[in-house]
């Protein structure tokens, strides 16, 4: 089954419902966020290796999750939305298994969200993906006035804001995927949400009450905040990146070179074995030369070879050294020897722990860096003893042909 066209068809089909079911009261829950959370699957199901059906149930479930809004109850909608793509489904004479993922992944979105499969973590995720997003503020407001238009009522500032603290703060994302990367701005948006109540609670302190959430008890927590050293995370990941990248270039760099004196050298030994040392015999006032450039020659490529010749550890780590931050799980020399799960399981340890993560990155860049500077030391020799090499050599030669000449 082409499961591309079937993806294509579930698009149509929801483009089409919300032709036909206008609904100019859903300012969030629209073609517009469908298409969104239609995106953020894409984007998180990448990083994943999803079966051909899996992925075609990632999309379709995508599609249809918000649709049981256009067919009743709001409080309902995910029981319609499944049902609805149910009909879809046997309509296509879609696989029975692309069925049941579809239907489970919608009714996951259920609040609280409950989902017991990647297929349905990934759904669920892509969900609520503007809660890790710069986004959030936006759509935030978009969902107020929907609710407010929908059930006729005035929700206060101060009660919508602490509600939002509340829910962002006790939810959590299921896929390690989006959980490394919207963690931050997730923060970030709280942050910007306690700053906002703030500011309406000392602007109206009895509106604080009303949200069960004292203006003092806030104004403790800012400062608790504020005496935290806010870390530029984005600027320390930009960091690590670029140093990381210039040093694999300088390294590529300094094989590059190393590669050049090996391939000279070699060609200059094999010129001095297979013609220079057949004439000594006629030119013995030549011997002495030769065997200063042939020993030059052979200086400068083992301390090229030094310079190239790779070296890795054990490959193997324990739980001990993931509990003691000992291990580097970024450097493959660290873990080529250990099973997948056992590599998964350190690389999660390592993600839930910031301490830990950059403590590895820190690690990552020293040991390129130490691993570097024994490299361009081992290839600075060979570049010295080529350069000096060559010139005794020269200087030897000449020597031996102005001084010493062979007599006819």
């Amino acid at each position: 089954m082409q499961y591309s066209t079937l993806i294509d068809a579930a698009r149509d089909y929801v483009m089409n419902m919300y032709q036909q079911h206008p609904r100019p009261d859903l300012v969030y829950h629209n073609m517009e966020h469908t298409k969104q959370v239609v995106q953020a699957a894409s984007q998180i199901a990448a990083h994943y290796r999803l079966q051909e059906e899996e992925l075609a149930a990632v999309y379709i479930a995508a599609w249809f999750h918000d649709t049981g809004y256009l067919l009743g109850e709001g409080k309902e909608h995910e029981s319609n939305g499944a049902a609805e793509a149910g009909r879809f489904l046997d309509g296509q004479q879609a696989p029975e298994n692309i069925k049941t993922m579809v239907q489970g992944s919608i009714l996951a979105t259920k609040m609280p969200q409950s989902p017991k499969t990647l297929v349905e973590m990934i759904v669920c995720d892509a969900d609520l993906f503007h809660l890790g997003s710069k986004d959030f503020a936006d759509r935030n407001k978009l969902l107020r006035q929907e609710i407010e238009q929908v059930y006729n009522k005035d929700i206060p500032a101060t009660a919508w804001i602490a509600n939002n603290i509340t829910f962002l703060t006790s939810h959590h994302y299921w896929t390690d995927y989006v959980q490394t990367l919207s963690k931050q701005q997730k923060e970030e948006n709280i942050d910007k949400l306690h700053k906002k109540l703030e500011k309406k609670s000392a602007e109206s302190p009895s509106a604080a009450i009303t949200t069960n959430i004292p203006v003092k008890e806030e104004k403790d927590n800012k400062e608790k905040k504020d005496k935290k050293v806010k870390k530029p995370e984005r600027g320390i990941e930009t960091m690590f990146r670029i140093t990381s990248t210039n040093h694999i270039r300088l390294s590529s760099m300094a094989d590059t070179k190393a590669h050049i004196m090996i391939s000279v050298n070699s060609i200059v030994i094999s010129f001095m074995l297979t013609v220079l040392v057949r004439r000594l015999e006629d030119y013995p006032n030549m011997i002495i030369p030769a065997i200063i450039f042939l020993t030059t020659s052979v200086i400068t490529i083992i301390f090229s070879v030094l310079a190239t010749r790779p070296n890795i550890t054990s490959g193997v780590f324990t739980k001990d050294d993931i509990a003691n931050k000992k291990t580097n799980l970024l450097f493959f020399g660290n873990f080529y020897r250990m099973k997948l799960e056992e590599y998964q399981w350190g690389m999660q340890q390592m993600m839930e722990d910031a301490d830990f993560l950059y403590g590895s990155m820190t690690k990552d860049v020293y040991s390129l860096g130490v691993v570097l500077g024994h490299k361009y030391k081992l290839l600075r020799i060979s570049y010295n003893v080529f350069m000096y090499g060559l010139i005794a050599s020269v200087l030897a030669f000449m020597t031996a042909a102005i001084f010493f000449p062979v007599k006819a």
